[in-house]
């Protein structure tokens, strides 16, 4: 957590005042953020299933990138009583909704300009 006062704090809060794509990018920035929410949206909506699908990440990244997640109103969190131990479930939000076709769009605008790489896999589209 950075001081509201510093420098990069202020730099931020000009950013995200000038231009709400800024916010947007802060919104979703994160290395696996874009993965999890495109999961979700392949119904891997469940904790297990997000590490299934996504064996390189570490549990506690993959907790905290969850708990952003629904921070920004992406995700809800559901409790799944019927099973015991009770289950949690993720869903995206319409927020979340929405963002998935520009994820996708943003995949294959990659496959095509990521850094003059030719990109054959991307788990999004």
């Amino acid at each position: 957590m950075r001081k509201e006062n510093s420098t990069n704090s202020i730099n931020e809060q000009f950013l995200f005042q000038v231009c709400e794509l800024n916010s947007a990018i802060a919104m979703i920035s994160g290395r696996w953020k874009s993965q999890i929410v495109y999961s979700i949206s392949q119904g891997n909506n469940r904790f297990h299933l997000l590490k299934k699908e996504l064996p390189n990440i570490s549990e506690q990244v993959l907790g905290r990138q969850l708990k952003e997640l629904e921070t920004h109103a992406i995700i809800v969190k559901k409790e799944i009583p019927e099973t015991i131990p009770f289950g949690i479930e993720y869903i995206l939000t319409n927020k979340g909704l929405d963002l998935v076709p520009i994820l996708e769009n943003l995949c294959d605008w990659g496959k095509t300009y990521a850094d003059g790489k030719e990109i054959s896999v991307c788990s999004i589209s």
